[in-house]
């Protein structure tokens, strides 16, 4: 039999809890081998809860593990996912990789030589990626709506305790999965412009290379009568609503430790993987300047 991949967790928060833990305790071909949290306290009772080691030096985790798991905000995340993937460690990393640019750069300079898949929930569901597979199929759009409006600042959403989304709002947390859907059917993102609303609400028009256009409206803080999930796409084939995914994150990422343990093993890359992580932030980089500056930015080639 062929010895588990031993896998360390960063983090302790709210998506940890949801969806890594579990997932690392209960998926074939796993061992969940540790965790570490900002927090000794949370970390030391997550540990406790699923009887396994927890660790006070996160270089120590990386030491004694195969592959790393990060629930952590993105400007923690990247450097130690420099650090794991220097030591030869498989990455599954959170969206969005980081904030900056060049710590972007820099994890996709580190990660060349293991594997690394970005865990963008929704598009590890099959009903997403048949949906996908059929608008690359069909071709000929000229454009796609995407509105991802949460309401996370209420009592009852753990999420709203989030320093880094109340600093960073839509554009950073829902964006990524914006972009994480509309790339992959009319491609790279050539230019942006963008405005901003009240609260956190921030609308981005976005030129992909091929002509088409798409138009997304972000936003964590909407009023919560206001908040949805709505994503079309436009062209020859018609008008295409994207499906209603079902909100399983625990199977979502036992369906992306899948992808990367294949790729660890060999094969086939993962269309989520940290160089895509990096062309995301790049993006939201340039579309956080084009709302600041009122201007429209080109992205590098």
């Amino acid at each position: 039999m062929v010895d588990p991949v031993r896998f360390g967790l960063f983090g302790t928060g709210p998506w940890a809890q949801q969806a890594h833990a579990p997932a690392l305790a209960d998926s074939p071909g796993v061992e969940f081998a540790g965790v570490w949290g900002r927090d000794p306290e949370k970390a030391a009772a997550l540990a406790d809860r699923y009887g396994v080691p927890v660790y006070t030096d996160p270089s120590a985790l990386i030491s004694d593990v195969d592959a790393v798991a990060f629930a952590v905000p993105p400007d923690v995340q990247a450097p130690l996912a420099v650090e794991a993937a220097t030591a030869g460690r498989h990455l599954l990393l959170d969206k969005p990789i980081t904030t900056r640019t060049a710590d972007a750069e820099a994890l996709v300079a580190a990660a060349a030589d293991v594997a690394s898949v970005v865990f963008f929930t929704r598009r590890f569901t099959a009903a997403l990626d048949d949906f996908l597979a059929s608008a690359v199929a069909a071709g000929g759009w000229t454009e796609a709506r995407v509105d991802h409006l949460g309401s996370i600042f209420t009592p009852d959403n753990p999420f709203g305790a989030s320093p880094w989304r109340k600093e960073r709002g839509g554009l950073w947390d829902v964006g990524p999965h914006a972009l994480a859907l509309v790339i992959p059917v009319l491609g790279p993102v050539a230019e942006v412009a963008g405005m901003a609303g009240g609260r956190d609400l921030t609308h981005l028009m976005l030129r992909h290379t091929g002509g088409a256009v798409s138009r997304l409206t972000l936003a964590v803080d909407a009023p919560p009568a206001s908040a949805r999930e709505e994503a079309v796409f436009a062209g020859e084939a018609g008008v295409w609503s994207v499906p209603e995914i079902a909100w399983a994150p625990v199977d979502a990422l036992r369906r992306a430790l899948a992808g990367l343990l294949a790729a660890a093993e060999g094969g086939e890359r993962p269309s989520c993987d940290v160089r895509f992580g990096a062309e995301v932030t790049a993006i939201l980089v340039a579309a956080e300047r084009a709302v600041t500056e009122r201007t429209t930015i080109t992205l590098a080639g």
